[in-house]
């Protein structure tokens, strides 16, 4: 996109989200234009923190579905529109609500943590939504002796290590991107590159964590980048990140194992469909007010919970 053309697009965003009272946000694995157009960016913790205290009438969600449902769940009087309503998260329809009732009907003390990247109608049967980057807080102030933990079982698995004390129930749910990264492929990276160090989203399988130097989210990834002395890192999740890290670390090397992780859904976000969605403000996202209060109650008990 040609630079005269770039800026054009940019200013009409910023006059559309003036005129609308809207609020752009972003998460860090969509693409970087995109990025640099949203007034917040962040992973989906803050995003959703972002969302629940804005001032704005309108929320504009550059993310996947989520995402914009989650903001919606906690501000239901707010507007909420996303770029391309298409845009979801493979993983979040990999449980269902049998899968849920299922186990709750076989334990008496089972405490349902949901990931928020999950739909409604989950998370409105868990007792509690968490993300990477508050998962081990949150399930440290769980008493129940089972966790069911859903849906991510490779973020699951890396959980349950810190609680040997706690019996965790996992389903076959994982992320199609990360979990195309594989050891192999980062210690072809290691050997062409020793000195890196490997950080890695605990949503990649056991074999990658297992030889990685630092494990986070995606906002604990970028910060470890940044506060590191270390000059090369191989990072392991979506290459949407890589935007924020030459930002914050320009003299730093990124690599990032073959096949690169692309996640196709977060790629449907463009500053076209931006502007459009902003526009014709389209396809506003809407939640049955009963399934919201319900879903209401996991979220914001993460928020109490996460500090």
């Amino acid at each position: 996109m040609g630079k005269l053309r770039l800026n054009g697009i940019i200013d009409r965003i910023r006059t559309l989200r003036d005129e609308r009272d809207a609020v752009i946000l972003a998460h860090y694995y969509v693409d970087g234009l995109v990025q640099d157009a949203a007034d917040y960016v962040g992973d989906s913790y803050y995003l959703s923190r972002v969302a629940m205290e804005s001032p704005h009438k309108v929320i504009v969600f550059a993310g996947v579905r989520f995402m914009a449902e989650s903001a919606k769940i906690l501000s239901p009087e707010k507007t909420v529109i996303m770029p391309d309503t298409s845009a979801g998260c493979p993983m979040a329809h990999m449980i269902s609500e049998k899968d849920i009732m299922e186990v709750r009907n076989r334990h008496d003390d089972l405490s349902v943590v949901c990931y928020i990247n999950s739909t409604a109608k989950i998370k409105a049967l868990s007792d509690v939504c968490v993300t990477s980057s508050n998962a081990v807080k949150v399930i440290s102030r769980i008493s129940s002796r089972y966790i069911l933990f859903v849906p991510d079982k490779n973020l699951g698995s890396y959980v349950a290590g810190f609680f040997p004390d706690k019996s965790f129930i996992l389903i076959d749910g994982f992320c199609p991107t990360h979990n195309l990264i594989t050891a192999d492929a980062v210690r072809d990276l290691l050997s062409d590159h020793p000195e890196a160090k490997v950080l890695s989203h605990p949503e990649c399988p056991r074999e990658v964590l297992e030889i990685s130097d630092y494990i986070g989210s995606t906002s604990g990834i970028i910060y470890e980048a940044a506060g590191s002395k270390n000059d090369t890192f191989i990072i392991c999740t979506e290459e949407g990140v890589k935007h924020q890290l030459k930002k914050d670390n320009p003299s730093k090397t990124f690599l990032f194992p073959k096949s690169t992780p692309i996640c196709p859904d977060m790629k449907k976000i463009t500053l076209e469909n931006l502007e459009d969605s902003m526009k014709n403000m389209r396809d506003p996202i809407e939640i049955d007010e009963e399934l919201r209060q319900r879903a209401l109650i996991p979220l914001l008990k993460m928020h109490e919970m996460a500090g």
